[in-house]
């Protein structure tokens, strides 16, 4: 009886190892407008219609789209737009491979600048990939 208790208990013990949940990651995008800087995150979705841009200042929107599953579309995609009265015009968009390679720097993205075409305004983001805590 003890020999048998023995043998699974490893089986046993790997098994609830393996059960535990994944590490939950984000996107945490630096972005800086008008002087004040703020963090935007963004857990990993499949629903990309569901991720609604933020406002940032009276004129741009910044939207973060993070997915890991499936593997091949697996991607972070930043969008960046101009809050007209015509409604939303993308004027900055870019896609980062999941996993992004290792960066030491202003993240993933590197330091992007984005213009207004109208008021003469200037945003800057940078984003890493965080485990949350």
């Amino acid at each position: 009886m003890a020999a048998t208790t023995e043998r699974r208990w490893p089986a046993a013990m790997l098994a609830s190892v393996l059960a535990l949940p994944a590490q939950a990651e984000s996107v945490a995008c630096h972005v800086t407008y008008g002087g004040e800087t703020r963090v935007i995150s963004a857990a990993a979705t499949t629903t990309p219609q569901a991720v609604a841009p933020l406002a940032i200042g009276s004129y741009f929107l910044f939207r973060i789209f993070f997915r890991k599953e499936p593997a091949d579309l697996a991607a972070i995609k930043l969008y960046t737009f101009a809050d007209r009265d015509e409604g939303p015009t993308i004027i900055h968009q870019s896609t980062h491979a999941y996993p992004p390679p290792p960066a030491t720097v202003h993240g993933f993205s590197g330091l992007q600048f984005v213009y207004e075409p109208v008021r003469d305004g200037e945003l800057q983001y940078w984003c890493e990939l965080k485990d949350a805590s």
